[in-house]
């Protein structure tokens, strides 16, 4: 059987480009080459595509410098006819054909990978790809409008408001009495469409608000605040299954954060020591159940295909999603690929699920 050939998508142009680099790492690391040939498809921060590393040292996260994707003189092109080709073209201009692609596994996070924009750009090229689809995508990116589809669903939602830049800048008392309607401190105060807790802040005294919502309006015209909650912060992944039937979904991990105010960027990706993840969660059965059930319908009401975790708060009233992250961190070690290995899923196996899904997508 001949091999398939995977072009794995990474980098990118949003604040979370380096963890796209460590995600590809663990793809890299891990992918079957006796099924796939991979394809590296570097995005660099001003977005230019550019050929890449196959190599897991190169793009994974160390105590070093975050990677970054460099423009070094070749860049990509992918065709749009349909041919599903991709072309290199180098410093002097000369293009000659570098691959012809039968799926591309798009492993970006944030705006401008993970928010409907690539997927947009490989359905208009003819490109199968794993993941969800462009309605999902930019959907589950933005916490605005992803919460108010939970609601209607009937998934409970984090009590929150939402904050426009420009009406910030015209009204902030108007802003701030919506706020107030939430309770009180502690708040968290969050950019709408960003992921791995960029920007976001956690505000004790409402003398800090004012410098939170200017540093969320740093990565996007509109924040999103949250009233602190008091309970366990627990998550479960989502995988569409391979049969056409209803998505499966995962036991329950939960994250204990000791060494920080929150989970933050620091403690998600180079302060280990910060944060514990116990997988699976201590769950009753029912409770089990219950979020199951809820991150289903969650996913369900976006319209999800291939994967995604779903982020619960577990109260005294229940549970409330906080989020969904429709391309989730996927290294190794990442919260998602280990939910699923505690399911009974290894890492390898995912990696070709998704891949199978992708192939045969009906978004």
């Amino acid at each position: 059987m001949a091999k398939l050939t995977v072009a794995v998508m990474f980098g990118g142009r949003s604040s979370e480009h380096s963890i796209s680099c460590a995600t590809a790492a663990g793809v890299f690391g891990s992918i079957d080459r006796n099924k796939y040939n991979v394809i590296p498809v570097g995005i660099t921060r001003d977005g230019v595509f550019v050929p890449a590393l196959d190599s897991v040292d190169h793009w994974a996260l160390s105590d070093g410098p975050l990677p970054v994707v460099e423009f070094e003189g070749s860049r990509l092109d992918f065709a749009m006819d349909g041919s599903r080709q991709l072309f290199v073209i180098d410093a002097a201009g000369s293009r000659t054909l570098h691959a012809n692609i039968d799926v591309v596994f798009p492993v970006l996070h944030g705006p401008f990978g993970e928010d409907g924009t690539m997927q947009g750009f490989l359905e208009l090229a003819g490109l199968p790809y794993v993941g969800n689809g462009v309605f999902a995508s930019a959907a589950g990116m933005d916490k605005e409008f992803s919460k108010a589809l939970f609601l209607q669903a009937g998934v409970p939602a984090t009590p929150h408001v939402v904050i426009r830049q420009h009406d910030w800048l015209a009204d902030p008392e108007s802003a701030l009495e919506a706020v107030r309607g939430l309770g009180g401190v502690p708040l968290f105060v969050k950019p709408a469409r960003a992921g791995s807790s960029v920007g976001v802040s956690k505000v004790k005294r409402m003398s800090e608000f004012a410098a939170a919502v200017a540093l969320g309006l740093e990565h996007d015209t509109k924040v999103v605040v949250e009233r602190g909650l008091v309970g366990r912060e627990v998550e479960c992944a989502v995988l569409s299954s391979l049969d056409g039937g209803p998505a499966r979904v995962s036991v329950a991990g939960e994250i204990v954060v000791t060494g920080r105010e929150f989970y933050d960027f620091e403690a998600k990706y180079r302060d280990e020591a910060a944060v514990d993840l116990i997988i699976p969660a201590v769950l009753s059965a029912e409770e089990l159940a219950e979020m199951q059930r809820l991150a289903r319908k969650a996913f369900e009401a976006l319209g999800g295909f291939g994967l995604a975790r779903v982020d619960f708060f577990l109260t005294a009233d229940g549970f409330l999603i906080n989020e969904i992250n429709t391309m989730p961190g996927f290294t190794r070690l990442s919260m998602y690929p280990s939910l699923w290995g505690a399911t009974g899923i290894e890492y390898a196996d995912l990696i070709d699920q998704l891949i199978q899904l992708g192939l045969t997508a009906k978004r």
